[in-house]
């Protein structure tokens, strides 16, 4: 696979100021990004500051961070009120009137990044109603929605990476839309993303449109692997005898997701340097993406999930504390292609202890849905609450 320039990013022409673990990241061809979006961290110039001085190159959001931001701030309520003024009552058009304030303020801080990356990064996402993930063609009509109001190159729309989210990966890219495939867990399934990112890219090519301007990412899932598969090596251990199964079960604790991860990147690298990618003239990496990198368990370290998944051509987006932790003690050299066929032997073995990986990622991706389903129904309903109070007031 051929590496992409390093591009210079505007906090080096303002003093110098970005950190040095990044600057030494963006030298390896790998880009932070911050797992988290508010109305406070706009209206502060926090996230400017990270973006300027921290050199933070990107922003996802999800149904979670959302409703985290609105629940119970008042920051959103002038917004709120705003558009009741103007006619606008239900509760899903409301959150998004919201949101879309917030990433559009995003593109725009990002803007910058996004001209001097020559559109590699800069980039904000925003996903579909989660309910809809296993809906591919209501899945493709939102997608397409979000993209078209928002009218932003720098915006990615997130799409699950569901069975049924494949052919709206598919067409979505066919259409010019760019997607943040979210929710990977298996590489069995990474796969199928790429191929379902290189079919829109070939469909749209036949349609004499210009490749271009399409981005995508791939957000592969990690430390939620070691939560569950640890879980279960766990409980192994409880039920086993002292012996041989029980010390496999626990030197396996904490294996399961960065090998995953790493067994996906290799996959990302093979995809993306051969056919029919060469191909596609003009056409982008869809750039694989560590998602769900903050640690869980406080017996591992706070930077596990950043230290040991140093690769070029990829995306780590860290949450405040995971981004603060590795800014004071983080590593900065390639460590993504080291130990590889340990990480190949680690599923055989678990699958020894009685733990498949296959139903681990099957059970991660059901959850992850259900989880962001929750958190926007809830947030919904938060929103609702606070319209008829506004509404009452007004009666």
């Amino acid at each position: 696979m051929t590496i992409k320039r390093v591009f210079r990013h505007p906090a080096t022409d303002k003093g110098g100021k970005m950190k040095e673990a990044i600057k030494r990241l963006r030298e390896i061809n790998q880009s932070i990004w911050l797992d988290n979006l508010s109305r406070r961290m706009i209206e502060s110039g926090e996230l400017r500051r990270l973006i300027e001085e921290e050199g933070i190159t990107g922003v996802t959001s999800n149904p979670t961070i959302f409703q985290k931001a609105i629940s119970g701030s008042r920051d959103y309520d002038a917004s709120l009120r705003g558009m009741l003024g103007q006619g606008i009552r239900d509760e899903k058009e409301l959150f998004l009137g919201l949101a879309f304030e917030d990433i559009s303020r995003a593109a725009d801080l990002l803007w910058p990044v996004y001209r001097e990356s020559g559109g590699r990064d800069g980039f904000v996402s925003i996903e579909v109603s989660p309910d809809l993930a296993y809906d591919t063609d209501k899945t493709i009509a939102e997608a397409k929605r979000l993209f078209s109001t928002l009218g932003k190159k720098n915006v990615l729309i997130k799409v699950p990476g569901t069975g049924p989210g494949l052919p709206a990966i598919e067409e979505l890219t066919a259409e010019g839309v760019n997607v943040n495939v979210t929710l990977l867990f298996s590489v069995a399934r990474y796969e199928e993303v790429a191929r379902a990112y290189l079919r829109g890219l070939e469909k749209r090519a036949r349609r004499g449109k210009s490749l271009e301007e399409v981005s995508s990412v791939a957000s592969f899932f990690v430390s939620r692997v070691d939560t569950l598969t640890d879980k279960l090596l766990e409980a192994r251990m409880a039920s086993a005898s002292p012996g041989p199964v029980k010390e496999k079960c626990r030197r396996l604790l904490g294996k399961a997701a960065v090998a995953n991860a790493k067994i996906a990147y290799r996959k990302y690298r093979d995809i993306f340097s051969g056919e029919p990618f060469r191909s596609l003239k003009g056409a982008r990496l869809q750039r694989i993406l560590w998602g769900s990198t903050g640690t869980k368990n406080p017996a591992y370290s706070d930077v596990k999930y950043v230290d040991e998944l140093i690769g070029p051509d990829s995306i780590n987006t860290l949450p405040d504390a995971t981004l603060q932790a590795y800014l004071d003690h983080g590593k900065s050299a390639v460590t993504i292609d080291q130990g590889l066929e340990e990480a190949r032997r680690v599923f055989p073995e678990l699958k020894e202890v009685g733990v498949d990986i296959d139903r681990v990622t099957e059970e991660l991706e059901k959850e992850g849905v259900k989880l962001f389903s929750d958190s926007f129904f809830a947030l919904l309903q938060e929103i609702a609450q606070k319209r008829d109070a506004f509404l009452a007031e007004n009666a």
